[in-house]
C-alpha cells in the first residue's frame, strides 16, 4: 500500500495526459487568434526582417512554456504583448552588441506584407506610403517611447495595461505617450511641408 502522503499527491496518468491536452488546445487557440498581432507587434517594435520569423517563434515558445502563469487578470493580448516586448527588447540589445549594422530601419520587414492585397492600386499605394511613414517614425523613437506609442495608438491598449506590460509607473506611461504624440505631430508637419514643396 502507498503511504498516505503519496496517495494524496499522486496524479493519475490519465489526468496528466488530459491536462497536457488542455494546455495544447488552449495554446493552439491563442496561436491562431493572435499570430498576426504578435508578428505585427514584433515588427513595429523594430525587429529586423531577417530575424522576424525566429523572434516570433521564440515569442510563442516562451508563451507556451509560461501559459500556466496566465491567470486571467489581464487579456490574453496584454499578456502576450508583455512577452513580445521582453523578447524583442532582449533580441535587439543582443543584436546591437554583436551586429549593430543589423539594427537598421531599411532592413525591417516590408510594409507591403501588412497591406491587403485585394485593394485597388491607388488605395494600396496610399496605405503603403502611410505604413512606411509610420515605420520611419517608429524608428526615430527611443525604445521606451516606441513601445508606449505602439501599444496606445496602434494596438489600442489602455494606459494601465501599458504600464503592466512595460513595467513602468502609470505617470511615466502618460509622459512617454505625450512626448511620442508631440513627436508624431511634428513628423506629420514635416512630411506635409515636404509634400507641399513637391507639388507643382
Amino acid at each position: 500500500m502507498r503511504p498516505g502522503w503519496l496517495r494524496r499527491t499522486h496524479t493519475p496518468a490519465s489526468a496528466f495526459v488530459a491536462g497536457r491536452a488542455r494546455r495544447r488546445t488552449w495554446f493552439a487557440k491563442v496561436y491562431d487568434a493572435h499570430f498576426t498581432f504578435v508578428w505585427r507587434s514584433a515588427r513595429r517594435l523594430g525587429t529586423p526582417e531577417a530575424n522576424l520569423d525566429d523572434v516570433v517563434q521564440e515569442i510563442f515558445m516562451v508563451a507556451f512554456r509560461r501559459q500556466d502563469e496566465f491567470e486571467g487578470r489581464s487579456s490574453v493580448k496584454t499578456w502576450l504583448y508583455g512577452i513580445v516586448f521582453n523578447v524583442v527588447r532582449a533580441h535587439r540589445r543582443e543584436l546591437a552588441q554583436k551586429h549593430p549594422e543589423v539594427i537598421d530601419g531599411d532592413r525591417r520587414a516590408d510594409s507591403d506584407r501588412l497591406i491587403d492585397g485585394g485593394e485597388g492600386p491607388q488605395e494600396h499605394l496610399s496605405k503603403r506610403e502611410a505604413a512606411r511613414f509610420i515605420d520611419r517614425f517608429l524608428d526615430s523613437l527611443d525604445e521606451d517611447r516606441r513601445a508606449v506609442f505602439v501599444l496606445a495608438e496602434l494596438e489600442q491598449l489602455t494606459a494601465p495595461e501599458i504600464a503592466l506590460v512595460v513595467g513602468a509607473r502609470l505617470n511615466t506611461v502618460y509622459s512617454r505617450l505625450r512626448l511620442a504624440r508631440v513627436e508624431f505631430t511634428q513628423a506629420i508637419e514635416r512630411q506635409r511641408a515636404r509634400d507641399s514643396r513637391r507639388t507643382p
